[in-house]
């Protein structure tokens, strides 16, 4: 059997180190069938297990990247493109260079350019032109966000310019000196766009995206939770730890179905 039922599937995990390998294990598959694949890179916390547990395999010479496109998918407005963290640089050094791509083959949105509104419009195209994201790594906000879509975005929303939630700034802050250094704007794939991606997978680790979790899974769709947009997507993979499926009503039944899942539907 080869078909593919439209589905959410939630996996839930004893540790995030697991996260991390299963969701690597998911896009490795995606890109060893087709060397050529789109990959749809985040940034932040979430998604560094996976881009390890890949090195991994890339180094093991389980999987290449050389041929593969990269699209990131958001940045920040008016950060130096040479700041550590920008996304510019941050995809630079923890997936370009550890899994290497191939430089000219992955783009970030430009939150630089004179005219942000075109800019914007430019990288929808230049998704499209590159034949779509094959595979869209994901995480997920305390406060429901997927890319940089803050609650009340539309689910038909494209790549455009947002204000940052005070919330999601003071989350970042971490990676800053201090809070004011955060920019109050970015350049994000809208949900539309996101939503276009042949298949999507959204890791979330720890006991603070319990909420948000449970809301984008098992609460209603709605644009006050930009990620219960996965609910609307053929083939989306949410790998979660213990901690961060705490809220999860059904979390018994995921765990029984990943546990009994069917040979012709495993990826790992």
């Amino acid at each position: 059997m080869t078909s593919r039922l439209v589905i959410v599937e939630i996996i839930i995990l004893p540790t995030p180190a697991e996260v991390g390998r299963v969701a690597a294990a998911k896009i490795a598959s995606v890109v060893a069938k087709k060397p050529t694949a789109v990959v749809g890179l985040a940034t932040g916390s979430s998604p560094q297990g996976i881009y390890a547990d890949l090195r991994q395999r890339v180094e093991a010479g389980e999987v290449s990247f050389a041929q593969a496109r990269g699209f990131a998918l958001d940045e920040y407005v008016g950060i130096p493109l040479d700041h550590p963290e920008s996304y510019a640089s941050v995809i630079a050094r923890d997936v370009v260079e550890p899994l290497g791509f191939d430089p000219s083959r992955v783009r970030v949105p430009d939150g630089r350019a004179a005219d942000l509104e075109f800019a914007a419009k430019e990288y929808d195209a230049a998704i499209r032109a590159a034949g779509g994201v094959d595979v869209q790594i994901l995480g997920i906000g305390a406060n429901g966000h997927i890319g940089f879509n803050e609650p009340t975005s539309s689910f038909a929303s494209r790549t455009r310019i947002k204000t940052l939630a005070p919330s999601t700034r003071e989350a970042n802050a971490r990676f800053f000196d201090a809070l004011d250094q955060v920019p109050t704007h970015c350049m994000t794939q809208g949900l539309g766009t996101i939503l276009e991606a042949r298949e999507l997978v959204l890791v979330a680790q720890g006991s603070a995206k319990a909420d948000a979790v449970a809301a984008a899974v098992e609460g209603p769709l709605s644009s006050f939770v930009p990620g219960s947009a996965l609910q609307l997507h053929e083939h989306a993979t949410v790998v979660v730890d213990e901690e961060a499926a705490a809220g999860l009503r059904l979390a018994d039944y995921y765990r029984h179905t990943y546990a009994n899942k069917p040979e012709w539907q495993r990826f790992e």
